[in-house]
This record gives structure tokens, sequence and C-alpha cells, in this order.
């Protein structure tokens, strides 16, 4: 971590757990992320973990029940995709009839790069396995591996059954398209461009948002 806290750049974490006034979280984020094997956590996770501790600490100033699991599900109820709408209308009025400001807290919700920013750049923290690129780029391969793979059995299969009289088809060609879509902005990628832009320009323009 950086000595001369003047000259490191301005992180919305960073000021977060100042105002939450959360001692010894920033440490532990930074541990986490740098861990090896499976006590490393990933930004996402970390973003969630960070998340939780701004509820709990909202959630003790208002006298409302602040275990983990009440912590997790009430997260949950607010940010979860799967939630429905009543459930979640139900959370936000039971904490805002406890003097919790919903809108508020969930401005103050860090994404996951808001969390690579503050480690990389406020603490100066680095992660000490495979280069991002390279690891993107083994996974590619993989994945175009098994797409392969996915082609090849399919060809066979279609074309046995054909030569047995048990489909009826004539000359064809399987065509594999991997397409992923952003849930956020409802951009569509191929695979291979997803993974070699970094991500969704919607993640981005979210981040400078906030």
């Amino acid at each position: 971590m950086a000595e001369d806290a003047d000259s490191r750049p301005s992180s919305k974490v960073a000021r977060l757990l100042e105002e939450y006034d959360i001692e010894g979280l920033g440490a532990e984020l930074e541990a986490r992320w740098t861990a090896d094997g499976d006590q490393r956590m990933s930004l996402r996770d970390l973003a969630d973990s960070f998340n939780r501790r701004l509820l709990e600490v909202q959630l003790r100033v208002a006298g409302l029940d602040a275990l983990e699991q009440d912590v997790q599900r009430t997260y949950r109820n607010l940010t979860g995709e799967d939630v429905t709408v009543g459930v979640q209308t139900d959370t936000r009025t039971r904490l805002e009839q406890n003097g919790i400001d919903v809108e508020e807290l969930e401005r103050d919700f860090v994404t996951y790069q808001a969390i690579r920013s503050y480690l990389r750049e406020f603490r100066d923290a680095a992660y000490e396995g495979p280069a991002d690129e390279e690891k993107i780029q083994a996974d590619q391969e993989t994945i175009q591996r098994l797409a392969s793979r996915t082609l090849s059995v399919t060809e066979d299969r279609l074309q046995t059954l054909r030569e047995t009289d048990r489909l009826d088809v004539g000359e064809f060609e399987v065509l594999l398209d991997l397409q992923v879509v952003c849930q956020s902005c409802g951009t569509q990628y191929a695979v291979d461009q997803l993974l070699e832009e970094g991500g969704c320009d919607c993640q981005g323009e979210r981040e400078h948002a906030r």
C-alpha cells in the first residue's frame, strides 16, 4: 500500500471505508484478492462482500438484525436478479421504515471495477497469478476446442443417421455460433469478440456514471 495517501488517486471504495468507519476491510480485500487457491476471491465476489459490509453497518445503526444470514438475505432481496418485485419492494419498505435511505445505500454499492481500481491504483496491490491476458487467451482456446469438438460430433452423428436412413436430409452443413447477450444492456457479442474486448461497453459506462 502506498505510504503517501495524498498522492494516491481518488477512490470510491476508500471514501466509503472512511465514511462507514470500517477498519481493516481494505487490507482484507487485498489479502483475499492476492491469496492463492481456494482462499482467493474474484473481484465480483469482493464487490458483493464489500456491499454487504456497507449494508451490515446500516442495519446495525438502525437497530435491525445484522447477523450474517440476515445481511445476506437482505442484500440478495435488494440486488438479486431473480428476486420478485414484490420481495424487493417489501425489503425496501422495511428498511426505509427503520430510517435507512435505500436509494443512498444503493448508490454507495460498488462494482467490481471500483474494487479493482481501489486495489490496483489506491493500494498498489498486484495479483501474482496468471496475467489477465494469458488467462483469457487460455480460456478462449479451451472454448474454441470444445466448440470444434461439438461441431465434429454433431456432424458425425447426423451423417451416420443419414447414411442409415434414420434421417431424411440431403447434403448438409452444421453451423455453430456461440453468442453472449449482456443482460444489463442487451448488447450481443460473439464469444471471441467479447473476450478480445475484455467485457461489455456498458460496464465501463456504468462505472463512470457512479
